[in-house]
């Protein structure tokens, strides 16, 4: 049985992976190939896939037939299941503003409400978590904060949602760099950059944040790009990279992947100030403004 804080959290996302997770031991165990599995459910090898990735939107009636031809016959097992199924099904916190955010984007968002530990690198802006709401209206509107729509209003309205998980009780370990570009690029003006600072510097007081900022002298070596590497608690969730683009999202959680972007993480931090050196420097920039 998997554990329950994904389903506390509600994240549909969470539970679909756990789900085919669990339904692909079942059918190694049982040493069933995935071209059986398919033909039970009058599908594709490439259907099995998805669903075992968590990658497809469930359906009773696929999971009872493979769970027949698994062997799962006792009815409190095969009711978990189904309670699983109808649970991945329901809407997240976040479905409210599903007309505001790319579909790409909704499954990072029920990710990241389960992460144990959430590790980012940032090149242009602050992470989201650890901005304020000014700022975050500032880079939404392209500057012109007094312009914005609805729509607009309602991302920012959302990434602040997001940042509540921060402060739950069982809060995830969130250890961001961000490159020294990042403090010195004017986003809304002093004013608001100033207050984005002072922000930085009391979240870092919580025990669960780290900050990190890589000095220009070693900017750009160790990553060309922004990522961020989310590892979970439960074991039938895979640690995701998550990369974003201008049209889309890419996840990757191949064993290979994750550990060369951890690598990367790894050396991020080695180049990087110091958390304590990095609120010096966050104390200076800000008195500058």
């Amino acid at each position: 049985m998997a554990r329950d804080g994904a389903a506390r959290d509600g994240s549909p996302t969470a539970r679909r992976i756990i789900l085919g997770a669990q339904l692909r031991r079942l059918r190694e165990a049982a040493e069933i190939l995935p071209s059986e599995a398919a033909r039970a459910i009058r599908g594709s090898e490439s259907k099995i896939s998805r669903m075992e990735l968590g990658r497809v939107s469930l359906k009773e009636r696929d999971i009872e037939d493979l769970l027949t031809l698994y062997q799962v016959h006792d009815l409190a097992e095969r009711a978990h299941f189904l309670a699983l199924v109808t649970e991945s099904r329901q809407p997240g916190w976040w479905n409210r503003y599903a007309d505001s955010m790319p579909p790409w984007f909704q499954d990072y968002v029920g990710l990241e409400g389960v992460a144990a530990r959430i590790q980012t690198y940032e090149l242009q802006f602050i992470p989201g978590l650890l901005q304020t709401e000014a700022y975050a209206m500032a880079l939404a509107s392209s500057g012109h904060p007094s312009l914005a729509d609805d729509d607009t209003r309602r991302r920012v309205s959302l990434r602040m949602k997001r940042q509540k998980l921060l402060a739950r009780p069982d809060a995830p370990r969130l250890w961001a760099v961000i490159d020294e570009s990042v403090l010195h690029r004017p986003i809304g003006g002093n004013a608001i950059m100033r207050a984005q600072l002072d922000h930085l510097l009391e979240m870092t007081k919580q025990p669960n944040i780290t900050l990190q900022v890589v000095p220009f002298a070693l900017s750009g070596y160790a990553a060309e790009g922004s990522f961020t590497l989310l590892r979970f608690a439960e074991p039938e969730l895979p640690d995701v990279v998550y990369l974003e683009h201008l049209s889309g999202a890419l996840y990757l959680d191949k064993r290979d992947e994750i550990e060369r972007y951890s690598r990367t993480l790894d050396r991020l931090m080695v180049d990087a100030r110091t958390p304590d050196r990095t609120r010096q420097m966050l104390r200076k920039v800000r008195d500058a403004h």
